[in-house]
């Protein structure tokens, strides 16, 4: 057998690092490709009178209005009260959803008595209930979070219930070999087991609590991106509509790409098909 040297150790360290961040660079422009053309396409058909600026503003036009807002601080006061209330939303509503998608998951009976329930209630959309949690609860916080957190419920308890229904029944019978107990059960096969339906579930998640906290401020929020949407609509400044718009995308894509961050760090030992 041939050891390696200290040197050609690090070689192959640094070699495979750039690999990687080369790898990441290509990723990144070739994503970034689409978007960009579309941006230029838009600025220039602007430029050229062939869009109207009232209804479809330049994309520099919108940068300017994003500077404004900024520098006003106007937008940071905003953004700093809807990031809190997605977060807080999120939470309630995915922590419950994690324990009752382990619950009714790992219990037939449960699933029995809580699924159905369930199930019809994930079937309500957002702008049915919102006026409801508002009659119930008012122009507070409290309705505002509790809209959030039954979007957020619902993707995760789900992903999670098919996760671990899709376990293969011979890991359990294994773990009955070896004597787990109920809690060894849970932290040392289900739960691992189910990871990539975890994460795809937290996932779709954030994903909907964005939605679900643009619903929240638009329709009952003096403060908070929704609401910032919202009052430029009813004033007629679309450019301020578009910022807020772009504003919910990048922070959207920013904690997905963030939780698939962590996943893949996760998930090294999980094989996929990553496409041809």
């Amino acid at each position: 057998m041939v050891s390696l040297t200290n040197k050609e150790v690090q070689a192959r360290a640094n070699k495979q690092s750039n690999r990687s961040r080369h790898e990441y660079w290509r990723k990144l422009a070739l994503g970034s490709l689409l978007p960009v053309l579309l941006v230029i396409v838009w600025e220039v058909a602007g430029r050229q009178g062939l869009l109207n600026p009232l209804l479809l503003p330049t994309p520099s036009t919108i940068i300017t209005e994003f500077i404004y807002l900024w520098q006003h601080g106007q937008l940071l006061m905003h953004l700093q009260i809807s990031i809190w209330r997605a977060l807080a939303g999120f939470l309630i509503g995915g922590g419950l959803g994690l324990l009752f998608g382990v619950l009714v998951g790992f219990s037939y009976k449960t699933q029995q008595l809580l699924d159905p329930t369930f199930q019809m209630l994930r079937m309500l959309p957002h702008l049915a209930v919102a006026p409801l949690f508002i009659l119930w609860f008012g122009f507070d916080e409290t309705s505002k979070l509790l809209l959030i957190a039954k979007g957020s419920f619902f993707p995760l308890y789900v992903n999670i219930f098919l996760g671990i229904r899709s376990l293969d029944a011979k890991l359990f019978e294994v773990a009955k070999v070896l004597q787990f107990k109920k809690w060894d059960l849970l932290t040392k096969l289900i739960i691992p087991s189910a990871l990539p339906h975890i994460f795809l579930g937290i996932r779709l998640s954030l994903g909907i609590a964005w939605v679900g906290l643009v619903v929240a401020e638009m329709m009952g929020s003096s403060e908070g991106i929704g609401f910032l949407i919202n009052d430029a609509r009813s004033m007629s400044i679309v450019a301020t509509v578009f910022a807020g718009i772009i504003i919910f995308a990048i922070l959207g894509k920013l904690t997905d790409a963030l939780v698939l961050s962590i996943e893949r760090k996760s998930l090294r030992w999980h094989n996929n098909f990553t496409g041809r």
